[in-house]
């Protein structure tokens, strides 16, 4: 879910170091551990695209279920090894997601008491890792906090996902495939917004207990689309001739199997402890937009990056 390219601006920062490895590697993990004596582990590392959990299953189970488990292993013995105050003062983060929750209903907002009942292997798999998480707590007493953000956006997403997907074809007048009736409702929160809960929960969620983040921009993947699209005529023009708005662009394709309806979280607890999304959407997403148009040099890396890894898995079968 990231490319190297995308850590240039800190590569040179101290505090920065890159090592690329496997997560369900336990002796690479063991090692970093015991090398750098972290404060805390934010497990973030994660296969995260739906459709792909759909062709790819096991690729998630192993990545988000093993690796998970790997790192909970090794973060424990490292923990149980700390002094008294080191000990008290270490934290497990766990990224999830609201997919874990399944589909909420036309007014529902889920709340950290929701039951998981995740729809899709790649929930599934995030779900599974939750349970994990509080086994590892429950057992060993690993002081762990859970955040489960919604639908994130904005610059150096990986054009797989629905924003930067449909920004770069729009942008090249590629057709724009819509699942449906493109009626499925996201909440949709900027990066910047979602980086500031992960600190939030870091430094001052309560051990056990779990997040969850959202924006409160509950809106219909179509109508999002439509929006790139104006914002895309905007900045680079309609075009000449007989070229259409680009919303004409837009197809409706055959839904995604097990396609959840509709996500939206109350982010209440998480409030109380200070945050709270500063990025407005409509802003948000003007800016995401300008963003891809200015780095085409990132664009071509990206979608190269994904060209690659998926011809190496069809050719691993």
């Amino acid at each position: 879910a990231g490319m190297r390219t995308s850590l240039a601006e800190v590569a040179d920062h101290p505090q920065h170091l890159l090592v690329e490895g496997d997560v369900a590697d336990a002796a690479l993990v063991r090692e970093l551990l015991v090398e750098h004596r972290p404060r805390a582990v934010l497990h973030l590392a994660a296969e995260t695209h739906v459709d792909r959990s759909i062709d790819e299953p096991p690729q998630f189970a192993r990545t988000n279920v093993l690796g998970t488990c790997t790192l909970l292993d090794q973060a424990t013995r490292y923990w149980m090894g700390l002094s008294g105050g080191e000990r008290d003062r270490f934290r497990f983060l766990f990224m999830s997601t609201d997919e874990v929750f399944g589909a909420a209903g036309p007014n529902e907002k889920f709340t950290a008491e929701s039951p998981l009942a995740a729809n899709s292997p790649y929930a599934a798999s995030k779900a599974a890792g939750e349970h994990l998480v509080h086994a590892f707590a429950h057992t060993y007493g690993l002081p762990v906090v859970t955040i489960n953000p919604t639908n994130n956006y904005g610059p150096r997403q990986l054009p797989e996902k629905l924003i930067p997907k449909m920004i770069l074809a729009a942008g090249r007048r590629e057709e724009l495939p819509l699942y449906g009736d493109g009626l499925q409702e996201r909440d949709w929160l900027h990066v910047d917004d979602c980086c500031q809960a992960i600190r939030t929960v870091l430094r001052s969620g309560v051990v056990g207990s779990r997040y969850l983040a959202g924006a409160d921009n509950c809106l219909a993947n179509l109508v999002v689309v439509e929006r790139i699209c104006e914002l895309l005529d905007s900045a680079l023009g309609v075009g000449g001739g007989d070229a259409p708005a680009r919303r004409e662009l837009i197809r409706h394709v055959t839904d995604r199997p097990g396609h959840d309806r509709r996500y939206a979280v109350d982010s209440g607890p998480l409030r109380r402890l200070g945050w709270g999304p500063r990025v407005d959407f409509t802003q948000g997403l003007r800016e995401t937009v300008q963003w891809y148009v200015q780095n085409p040099t990132w664009t071509v890396a990206a979608e190269g990056a994904l060209q690659r890894r998926d011809s190496a898995e069809l050719a691993a079968g």
